[in-house]
């Protein structure tokens, strides 16, 4: 069994009367991308800053690599790299000058500081910028300084708070897959929080859904989806061409079809069997081309709806 890295016990912190994070119990293993994942307020900064020791839990306990977050916050420190939801830099200090300063708070000697931060830089794609100031970066260049930024002490553990808020589509794209190879590469933890569930199911190894300060489900996204869609398992996408509303009454036909949408380009089919060949039988026989039909996968954004449908 891989090495537990961080391990929350009856995590809670109380905010008045409020709890914004009640009784959470977690454990994230060495080497895996965890995703975090909830709506903004779900509690999963307040975990975050436990976890690093910057926040006292009101109960329970956190360990990170053994070091109880509470007691020991510097030791914490040491191990673990943060990129917090809005990072701060020098705007008229160049990225590598900026790196170079981190590097030495954190007791590095100047030319292994200069060495670290070059190649940090090259590989988060910053390294033609190195030389000019930060506050002509964009956000996403930002974003990547402050990756390197939280990788230049060499840590054993990433936590990344909203790493992808305010970037586009494809920086967000090219961000996650950034983390993702480093994390491979140098074979860190990282727990990453967010709300952007589509993009970041790609990355994480496990997930875990947050809501009102409770963790109401952990594991893979396959994991989730099966216990989640048990009673749907006979489920297809059936896209046909051309799409008219007239072939949903001849699938219906079809025996044990109990329910037939449209949902975007394809027709999705819900049965009580596996009627893959009648359906297609039926598709051809009305005089349709058969595109594609296949079981409907669930990602993220399913389970995410389904356990807010309160079907858990």
């Amino acid at each position: 069994m891989a090495d537990v890295v961080i391990e929350l016990k009856g995590l809670t912190k109380i905010y008045g009367t409020q709890p914004a994070v009640d009784h959470l119990d977690l454990e994230i293993k060495r080497g895996e991308v965890f995703g975090l994942l909830g709506p903004n307020g779900a509690g999963k900064t307040t975990t975050i800053l436990m976890i690093l020791g910057l926040v006292e839990p009101t109960e329970g306990e956190v360990k990170v690599l053994g070091i109880n977050s509470t007691r020991e916050p510097l030791k914490v420190k040491k191990w673990v790299g943060y990129l917090p939801e809005d990072v701060g830099f020098y705007e008229d200090m160049t990225g590598l000058e900026n790196l170079k300063l981190t590097a030495a708070l954190n007791g590095m000697e100047e030319k292994e500081a200069v060495k670290a931060a070059e190649e940090l830089l090259e590989k988060v794609g910053l390294g033609e910028a190195k030389d000019k100031k930060v506050g002509a970066y964009s956000r996403g260049m930002r974003q990547r300084l402050g990756l390197a930024d939280a990788l230049i002490k060499k840590p054993q553990i990433v936590i990344l708070d909203e790493p992808t808020l305010g970037l586009d589509p494809e920086g967000m794209k090219e961000f996650l897959e950034l983390i993702k190879n480093l994390s491979r590469e140098g074979g860190m933890t990282v727990l990453l929080s967010s709300h952007h569930l589509h993009q970041v199911q790609e990355i994480c190894d496990r997930v875990g859904i947050f809501v009102k300060g409770k963790l109401i489900a952990k594991g893979t996204v396959s994991e989730l989806a099966k216990e989640l869609f048990s009673t749907e398992l006979y489920t297809f996408e059936v896209a046909v061409n051309p799409m008219e509303d007239d072939l949903i009454s001849k699938l219906m036909s079809v025996e044990g079809v109990k329910k037939v949408e449209k949902e975007g380009k394809a027709f999705i089919v819900h049965a009580e069997k596996d009627v893959s060949a009648e359906v297609a039988k039926t598709v051809v026989k009305e005089g349709y081309n058969l595109v594609r039909l296949m079981p409907k996968s669930y990602g993220l954004d399913d389970i995410y709806h389904r356990y807010f449908e309160g079907v858990q």
